[in-house]
């Protein structure tokens, strides 16, 4: 039994359930409907919350729940030494977790069967390879000791699917029979419906709120494990990045600070003066015609995946940089360059300055221009002194919007900029930024115990409070404007 069937399972009991709780309403009244407080569709979509709503929940509670209770139990039976020496329980478990995992693949695709996935490994020596055929690749030996208790945590898993499963099917039975039996005349179905999309669109709008609390506090969790293993002052103050799992790693901020903000500014320079002359001569100037194709063509730069442009970095811009400008005025050799990733960044975000302060500028009323050419202005004074200065609370959103999306872009700043954490003034030298490092402390078998690994989310929480500082600037501004021009 596999989640999917049991949530198929779910859903064909709420489509009976909502059949039945029709009829219900209908054989109550009598086949009249003058009858019932609410019209019959109401006591079928009662009878279909009821029937799952509880199963989702309670399915959605257990998915969270279930993964943590397994690897605490499975995580305390690998004493010191299953441990490989080099590794760590933490590496040690996600091999696990990837037998595991291709076990069951391995089942759900046929290339094996259960009793076989049982027994997998009595007997072979080749697990690396037989895992290999399904998909799986091994950071280190998995001995017996380790396999069964891989095969421990597949039966686990499948073994609360089942129970999952079970209790699931009972609830939405359960709330299917509550829902048919409370189906009378004077039931208010409708209110009992219509609260229950209340509480739906509640549940809604709080999931951004929650997601966004979330992140920030498994953030501050992780970010202060890894305080506890690593100075702040080092981090906040150091001027060198030298991670090394092997210990004495060198964890300085300042340089992919540095990088962060450099490649930034750059790409708002090129971004944010191309993108709001584009929407005012858009907006001011140019006709419907004009206008109805030009935006539409702004707009593609939008929807260009990043790799793309990472690719016109790597292969265009930076060999046209490097030849015509590093090159002649002696300030490098390299086409991997600040002003490279700069450059296509800016490109890239010229739609968002563009196409939102264009809607903006729209947005100012006739009346304010007309008053102005009333006056005597020409229709340049008036875009200056008047349709911008109103204007200016989106302009400001447009250009943070823009702002936020380039400190927190990453294929263009590892295929134009390089990885090279350095702190300099020329522009055509090699630097890479926060994000870059966040992945690149991520990816591949690490140990999340490592303050090597820690130390991205100490990256991640530090671009929060940039990006948070940025938008409490901008809420100062549109405040200020906004109240002098309502």
């Amino acid at each position: 039994m596999t989640v999917a069937n049991i949530l198929l399972i779910v859903l064909i009991l709420g489509a009976l359930g909502y059949v039945a709780g029709r009829l219900r309403a209908r054989a109550v009244s009598g086949d009249d409907a003058r009858l019932l407080h609410s019209l019959p569709g109401y006591y079928g979509w009662n009878a279909a919350m009821f029937t799952v709503i509880p199963a989702l929940a309670i399915m959605l509670v257990w998915l969270l729940v279930q993964p943590v209770v397994i690897e605490r139990n499975i995580s305390a039976m690998i004493t010191s030494d299953m441990i490989p020496e080099g590794s760590s329980q933490s590496l040690v478990m996600s091999d696990l977790r990837r037998v595991s995992e291709g076990l069951s693949t391995a089942v759900e695709t046929g290339v094996m069967t259960a009793q076989e996935a049982e027994q997998f490994g009595q007997g072979s020596t080749d697990i690396r390879g037989a895992l290999a055929a399904v998909g799986v690749a091994l950071g280190n030996d998995v001995s017996p000791e380790l396999l069964q208790a891989a095969q421990d945590y597949r039966n686990s898993s499948a073994r609360g699917i089942i129970v999952m499963g079970l209790i699931a099917i009972v609830l939405a039975l359960c709330g299917l029979a509550y829902s048919i039996r409370s189906t009378t005349v004077d039931f208010r179905a409708r209110n009992t419906v219509e609260a229950g999309v209340k509480a739906l669109l509640i549940f809604a709008s709080v999931i951004a709120i929650a997601t966004t609390a979330g992140i920030v506090f498994s953030m501050l969790f992780e970010t202060s494990n890894f305080f506890r293993q690593y100075s702040w002052t080092e981090f906040f103050f150091g001027t060198e990045w030298a991670p090394n799992f092997r210990g004495n790693s060198s964890l300085g901020m300042l340089p992919l600070l540095w990088g962060t903000l450099y490649i930034s500014l750059i790409a708002l320079i090129v971004a944010v003066p191309i993108g709001l002359f584009a929407a005012i001569y858009m907006s001011e100037y140019a006709g419907p015609k004009f206008r109805a194709i030009a935006k539409p063509l702004i707009e593609v730069l939008a929807g260009i995946p990043t790799i793309v442009y990472g690719l016109f970095a790597l292969i265009t811009v930076g060999p046209m940089l490097r030849d015509y400008f590093a090159q002649p005025l002696g300030l490098g050799e390299s086409g991997s360059s600040v002003m490279t990733a700069g450059l296509v960044m800016g490109i890239m975000i010229i739609p968002f300055v563009s196409s939102l302060s264009d809607d903006i500028i729209n947005a100012v009323p006739q009346s304010l221009r007309d008053g102005s050419l009333g006056l005597g202005s020409t229709q340049s004074e008036t875009i200056r002194q008047v349709v911008l200065p109103a204007a200016l609370p989106g302009i400001v959103g447009a250009v943070l919007l823009a702002a936020s999306r380039a400190i927190g872009e990453t294929m263009i700043v590892v295929l134009g900029a390089g990885a090279a954490a350095r702190m300099g003034l020329n522009p055509f030298e090699a630097m890479t930024t926060i994000t870059v490092k966040i992945v690149s402390q991520l990816t591949g078998d690490t140990d999340f115990a490592a303050p090597e690994t820690l130390v991205a989310f100490a990256l991640g929480l530090t671009l929060f409070v940039i990006t948070l500082g940025l938008n409490v600037l901008a809420l100062v501004i549109v405040r200020k404007y906004r109240e002098q021009y309502e």
